[in-house]
C-alpha cells in the first residue's frame, strides 16, 4: 500500500481530501496531522510515498516543514506544497526542483495535478514498484 503524509491545519480540508483519496485511489492510505507540530514526528517516524503540506499553518509553515523533511532523508520529489495563494506566489516561494510540485488546493486545474500525482503512485504500488 503507498503511504501518503497530509499535513493540513484545516481538519474540514484533510477529511475531504483523506475521504476522497480513500475512494478513488484504495492502494493509497492517508496518515492525518492537524497539526504542524506533531507532522514533525510523524515525518521522522515513518516512511511515505508522498507527503502534502500546507504552505501556511499557525506554529509552523510549510517551508519550514518542507525544509524539515528534506533534512530528514525524504526526497523532494515525494513533497507537494498545497495553498490556497496563486501559483506565482507559491513557484516564487517554492522555486522548480525544491520539491514535486507547488498546488492551489482550490483550483480545478491544480486537483487535476494532484489526481494525476495519485494516479502515478497508486499506479506503482499496483505494479509492485
Amino acid at each position: 500500500m503507498g503511504k501518503i503524509l497530509l499535513i493540513d491545519d484545516d481538519p474540514a480540508f484533510t477529511r475531504l481530501l483523506s475521504d476522497y483519496i480513500a475512494e478513488q485511489y484504495p492502494l493509497l492510505s492517508v496518515d492525518v496531522c492537524n497539526n504542524p507540530l506533531e507532522a514533525l514526528g510523524a515525518i521522522r517516524r515513518a516512511p511515505y510515498d508522498l507527503i502534502l503540506i500546507d504552505f501556511e499553518m499557525p506554529t509552523m509553515d510549510g517551508r519550514k516543514l518542507m525544509n524539515f523533511a528534506i533534512q530528514s532523508g525524504i526526497e523532494k520529489k515525494r513533497l507537494v506544497i498545497l495553498s490556497s495563494r496563486d501559483a506565482d506566489f507559491l513557484h516564487e516561494q517554492c522555486p522548480m526542483g525544491s520539491c514535486l510540485a507547488v498546488l492551489n488546493k482550490h483550483e480545478v486545474r491544480q486537483r487535476a495535478v494532484l489526481d494525476m500525482i495519485f494516479s502515478s503512485l497508486s499506479q506503482k504500488v499496483g505494479q509492485g514498484a
